[in-house]
């Protein structure tokens, strides 16, 4: 048994945590110690003292992130046990190649980890902390990496968690490496396509790791088509048509270093290509600036519409917009691959206001496939929040 403080549920309020969901929140808590302090790791008991689990006590909604539902201590043992678990995983998922180089090691619950994240880019692994717990194990986690991974694998280490840590907390992270630092190839490759991976200063660890999959059925329907990819970030839809064959390719961001970055990949594959042109615009302005018919094939793949519940309702109304923008200018027979990376908003919602942009834009259109997040970014059966990736193919008349 551990020996860490004890947090005391209020009667009743045990059932989700029976259910193996993995999180304890504020309402739910009776009693604990008025010495806890922040990120410390905790025993969590029901009202007549039966165990529950062991995880991160954080001030907040979620107060509890249960690491463990075994009465374990949370330590360099129980680190190294699960990122082996994670390793393996994408090892047997066939992740794990010369080809292939990007990949996500570690996904927050999805890998019974709730706020670690790891990505892989390269020689490099990219740390990023989602707690106040797991930022006091830092060491633990770095220790653990560096056991598990190949040694010819991961010669860097990189924290990079400023952004995503309560400022509430005090804590103040810096961005930084941990260990190597010099001599970093920032050129990382994903089925065979390579990618300069900014996880210095670009949006998450660096790259979209979660939309691989995404971009190879993209690749599949590229062929000899007239590309428009919006909200291009660092080029990776892009770069997939071109490798399929696409026509055009036109990469619209609002932000002129995604763009760059965007040309920089395009020509760390192709060279100078003149399919490709790039445009550092805003999307919604571009989409109605746009003539009619010239693209047979648009992606929309905008950042998160709503980061909290209070904004789903706006959220919604601006996938509409977005999508009857894109449904009125595409030409017919075309495809329209669109996202919401969104948490909050379900499928059926993203779904219902596609649909609705579909009905006002008074076009036929089919659903050819319905997207998710690739296996690497997996979704624990017992915490469905984990599902925060939603697609729609789109076959547009």
């Amino acid at each position: 048994m551990s020996s860490y403080k004890e947090i005391v549920l209020r009667s009743g309020k045990e059932a989700s945590l029976q259910r193996f969901h993995p999180w304890v929140f504020s309402g739910a808590i009776a009693r604990k110690p008025e010495d806890l302090v922040e990120g410390e790791t905790v025993r969590v008991l029901a009202a007549d003292g039966t165990f529950l689990g062991v995880g991160h006590f954080q001030i907040g909604s979620i107060a509890v992130r249960i690491m463990s539902f075994v009465d374990e201590p949370i330590d360099a043992a129980f680190y190294k046990k699960s990122l082996s678990n994670a390793y393996r995983m994408r090892s047997s998922l066939n992740l794990v190649r010369p080809d292939n180089t990007i990949f996500r090691l570690v996904h927050g619950e999805g890998d019974c980890l709730p706020g670690l994240i790891v990505d892989i880019y390269g020689d490099t692994a990219v740390i990023q902390a989602h707690s106040v717990g797991i930022h006091r194990d830092l060491e633990l986690v770095t220790n653990a990496l560096k056991q598990i991974l190949p040694t010819d694998m991961v010669k860097h280490i990189f924290y990079k968690s400023e952004g995503t840590l309560p400022y509430k907390a005090g804590i103040f992270p810096e961005n930084s490496y941990l260990s190597g630092g010099e001599d970093v190839d920032e050129i990382a490759m994903e089925n065979g396509l390579r990618f300069r991976i900014d996880w210095l200063k670009g949006q998450k660890t660096g790259f979209f790791v979660d939309q691989r999959e995404n971009r190879a059925l993209l690749e599949y329907y590229a062929k000899g088509r007239h590309v428009l990819n919006m909200f291009c970030y660092t080029g990776g839809f892009s770069v997939y048509a071109l490798r399929g064959g696409a026509a055009s390719v036109m990469s619209v961001d609002s932000s002129a270093k995604a763009v760059s970055i965007t040309d920089q990949n395009v020509a760390l594959n192709f060279g100078e290509d003149p399919r490709h042109s790039s445009f550092p615009e805003d999307a919604f302005k571009f989409l109605r600036q746009l003539s009619g018919g010239e693209k047979d094939l648009i992606i929309l793949d905008p950042p998160a519409f709503a980061k909290h519940r209070g904004a789903i309702n706006n959220a919604l109304q601006g996938y509409k917009k977005l999508n009857l923008q894109a449904l009125q200018k595409i030409a017919p027979g075309g495809f329209l691959f669109t996202f919401s990376c969104s948490q909050v908003i379900s499928a059926e919602q993203f779904r219902l206001a596609v649909f609705s942009a579909a009905a006002i834009s008074g076009r036929k259109v089919r659903i050819l496939h319905q997207l998710t997040q690739p296996a690497d970014h997996p979704i624990n059966i017992y915490h469905p929040e984990g599902e925060y990736l939603k697609g729609l193919v789109l076959q547009v008349e």
